[in-house]
C-alpha cells in the first residue's frame, strides 16, 4: 500500500518505490488543465488563419509565407524557454515552469483580441499594411502560445513517473483536443445563434471575432487553475526524485552538446514527426479553400459559400478532435508493448483520411475523413513525448523538450517553403495538396519501424 508523502512544496503525492513519487490523479489533471486554454487559442489560430488572411486579401499562392511564422516562432522560443526554465527557481512566481506560463498567457490574450480585427482597422483590402498587421499578430500569438504551451510538456517530464507518464500525456491529449473542439465549433455556433458570418469585403466576420474573444477568456480561466493549484518541486526535491545533482541543470546545457548526446529514440521519433507535421501543415494551410472548392464550388473568399466552408472546416476540426479524444482513450488502454504498432496503424488511418478528402464532394462524408485524421492526431500527441521523456534523465529536461520541439516546427517550415514550388506544380489547387499530404503521412507510418524504445527510470 502506498504511503502519503508531503514534500516541502506542499504538494500531496503517493510514495513510489523509487524515483519520482506517484501523483494523485487530481494533481495530474491540475498540471495539465491550462493546456485546454492554450490549445483553444492555438486551434483558433490554426483553423481560422487561412480564412482570415484570404478574407483580408491574401493570395492563396502566398499563404505559405504566413504559415511559416508559427513554426518559426516555436523553433526559436521553445528551446529558449526550456533552457532558461531549467535554471529558473522563483517560489514567489510559482517555480520553474509556471512563470513562463503566466507570461505567455498574458501576451496571448492581448494578441487574440487583435488578430481577428486585422481587416477592421482601415488598412484596405489586400493592402501591405493589413497583411503585415495580420502577420505580426500571428507571430506574436504563436510566440506567446509557445511560451505558455511548453511548461505543460515540461511539468509532466519533471513531476510524473514513468508508470503514470502515458496517463498524464493522455490527459494532456484529452484536454488539448477538448480545447480544439471548443475552438473549432465556436464560429459555427455563433453563426447558428444569429451572429453575422459575413462582412464587407476585407473584414473578418463577427462570428470569428467573438470566437477569439471567448477563446482568450477560456485561456485565462484554465491557466489560472494550473497556476494556483500546482506547486512545482524545488531544486532539492527535483534532484532527489530524478537521481541527479542539484547542479545538473545549472551547469552545461550547451544545445549542440545535448543534441550529440541525445538518445537514439530522440532522432528516430524526429524522423516520424517530420512526415506527420509536414502533412498537418498542409491541412491547416489549405483546408478552408479545398473544402470551398470541392463542396461549395467557389474560390472567392468574399463569397457566402467560402465563409460557409470556413465554418464547416471548424466543425470538421471539432470532429477531428473528438475522434482524437476517443482514440486517445483506446490507445491508453492498450499494452505499452504495442506502442509502435499502434503508432504506425494510427498514422496509416490518418493517411487514408487525407487522401479521402481529395475524392469527397459531400460535406457530411468529410466527417469520416476527418475522424480518421483525428486518430492520427491522437497518436502524434501521445507517443512521441512518451517515448522521448522515458529515454531521458531529469537533467536538462526542459532544454531537451524545447529542442525536440524542432521536430514539430522544422517540418512545418519545410512544408511551407516547399509549397511555393509544389502548389503551382500541382495546378495551384488547394485540394491537390491534400493528396500530397496523404502520401507524406503514409511515409510517416512506415518510418515508425525505425524506432526502438529505451527507458531511463
Amino acid at each position: 500500500m502506498a504511503d502519503t508523502v508531503q514534500p516541502d512544496n506542499g504538494q500531496v503525492v503517493l510514495e513510489s518505490q523509487s524515483g519520482l513519487p506517484k501523483l494523485t490523479p487530481s494533481m495530474i489533471w491540475m498540471i495539465n488543465l491550462g493546456f485546454l486554454g492554450v490549445q483553444t487559442a492555438f486551434t483558433l489560430q490554426s483553423s481560422q488563419m487561412s480564412r482570415i488572411f484570404q478574407t483580408i486579401g491574401a493570395n492563396p499562392n502566398n499563404l505559405g509565407w504566413f504559415f511559416i511564422l508559427p513554426p518559426l516562432a516555436g523553433l526559436i522560443v521553445q528551446p529558449i524557454v526550456g533552457y532558461y526554465s531549467d535554471r529558473t527557481w522563483s517560489p514567489k512566481f510559482g517555480g520553474r515552469r509556471l512563470p513562463y506560463l503566466a507570461l505567455g498567457t498574458i501576451i496571448a490574450v492581448i494578441v487574440m483580441c487583435l488578430l481577428p480585427n486585422s481587416g477592421s482597422l482601415g488598412f484596405g483590402y489586400g493592402s501591405f499594411a493589413a497583411l503585415m498587421f495580420g502577420a505580426v499578430t500571428v507571430a506574436l500569438l504563436d510566440l506567446s502560445s509557445n511560451i505558455a504551451m511548453q511548461p505543460f510538456k515540461m511539468m509532466v517530464g519533471d513531476m510524473v513517473n514513468d508508470n503514470q507518464k502515458s496517463y498524464a500525456y493522455g490527459i494532456q491529449s484529452f484536454l488539448s483536443n477538448t480545447g480544439a473542439v471548443l475552438a473549432a465549433i465556436l464560429p459555427f455556433l455563433f453563426a447558428w445563434w444569429g451572429i453575422s458570418n459575413t462582412a464587407k469585403k476585407g473584414v473578418v466576420p463577427q462570428s470569428v471575432v467573438i470566437s477569439f474573444y471567448v477563446g482568450a477568456a477560456i485561456l485565462v480561466v484554465t491557466s489560472l487553475f494550473t497556476l494556483l493549484k500546482v506547486k512545482e518541486y524545488d531544486p532539492e526535491h527535483y534532484a532527489l526524485y530524478h537521481g541527479i545533482s542539484e547542479e545538473a541543470n545549472s551547469t552545461g546545457g550547451n544545445w549542440w552538446t545535448l543534441l550529440k548526446s541525445a538518445p537514439k529514440v530522440f532522432w528516430t521519433v524526429t524522423l516520424v514527426q517530420f512526415f506527420c507535421w509536414m502533412a498537418f501543415q498542409y491541412l491547416w494551410t489549405y483546408s478552408a479553400g479545398a473544402i470551398a472548392s470541392n463542396v461549395w464550388h467557389t474560390t472567392n473568399a468574399a463569397s457566402a459559400g467560402y465563409q460557409a466552408a470556413g465554418n464547416w472546416y471548424g466543425v470538421l476540426a471539432a470532429v477531428q478532435s473528438i475522434a482524437a479524444v476517443i482514440w486517445s482513450y483506446v490507445l491508453a488502454k492498450l499494452p505499452n508493448s504495442h506502442h509502435k504498432f499502434d503508432y504506425a496503424f494510427s498514422l496509416l488511418l490518418g493517411s487514408v483520411g487525407f487522401i479521402a478528402v481529395f475524392f469527397i464532394h459531400s460535406q457530411y462524408t468529410l466527417i469520416i475523413a476527418f475522424a480518421l485524421i483525428g486518430m492520427a492526431w491522437a497518436a502524434m500527441n501521445t507517443y512521441p513525448l512518451t517515448m522521448v521523456t522515458n529515454a531521458l534523465t531529469g537533467a536538462h529536461m526542459g532544454t531537451y523538450l524545447g529542442l525536440f520541439n524542432g521536430s514539430i516546427c522544422l517540418p512545418q517550415i519545410v512544408a511551407s517553403l516547399a509549397s511555393f514550388a509544389l502548389f503551382p506544380l500541382l495546378g495551384s489547387s488547394q485540394i491537390n495538396m491534400f493528396l500530397l499530404a496523404g502520401i507524406v503521412m503514409l511515409l510517416g507510418a512506415f518510418s515508425v519501424g525505425t524506432i526502438k524504445e529505451t527507458y531511463r527510470a
